[in-house]
């Protein structure tokens, strides 16, 4: 099942790629675009971070990355994070888009694009995990039909220093079968 998760997904002009180093300029230009969003993420993808969280995307156990591309432009990343396939688990999670297409749709075509593809090979949960601040990420994920199942109080301490409280939504299988009638 993890072999059939982590492959490269497309619909029409949206593709979602493996995330390897030949993207990693068009990513950090993308990814400059909007410097101030970064504090309330838990890793920094500005100027001055962007190679070392780059790294640590691409090289990391548990961390499965896509560049988001729209025709032949990079305008993003998301990632499969902690797969648990005894579970029939994974998160999604590490999502960037690039200003000039945010309130386009195009993030709530790729959501659908990894939701559909994930229930397709045997995923029964999807979690996303979101910081409290972040509720730009909360209405995206809600608008998808994720339950918030709580709060995860002081969960981790981002690049900031800032110690974070981080919303844990889900959505399951039955919901995205039941949604999409």
């Amino acid at each position: 099942m993890l072999d059939g998760l982590y492959v490269d997904l497309a619909d029409g002009d949206l593709r979602l790629v493996k995330l390897t180093e030949a993207h990693r300029e068009a990513l950090r230009i993308a990814c400059a675009a909007d410097a101030d969003i970064w504090p309330i993420y838990s890793s920094s993808f500005d100027p001055d971070h962007f190679d070392k969280s780059f790294d640590v995307l691409t090289g990391g156990v548990g961390r499965m990355p896509y560049a988001i591309m729209d025709g032949d432009t990079l305008v993003g990343m998301t990632a499969w994070l902690r797969p648990d396939m005894t579970a029939q688990t994974v998160e999604v999670g590490n999502s960037f888009i690039h200003p000039a297409v945010r309130g386009t749709g195009l993030n709530g075509r790729v959501k659908r694009l990894m939701l559909d593809h994930a229930f397709a090979v045997g995923i029964r949960r999807i979690e996303f995990r979101i910081d409290e601040r972040n509720k730009r990420s909360q209405a995206a994920v809600a608008k998808l039909g994720a339950t918030k199942e709580g709060v995860l109080r002081s969960e981790r301490i981002t690049w900031t220093g800032y110690i974070r409280d981080t919303g844990l939504w889900s959505l399951l299988a039955s919901e995205w079968t039941q949604g999409k009638m």
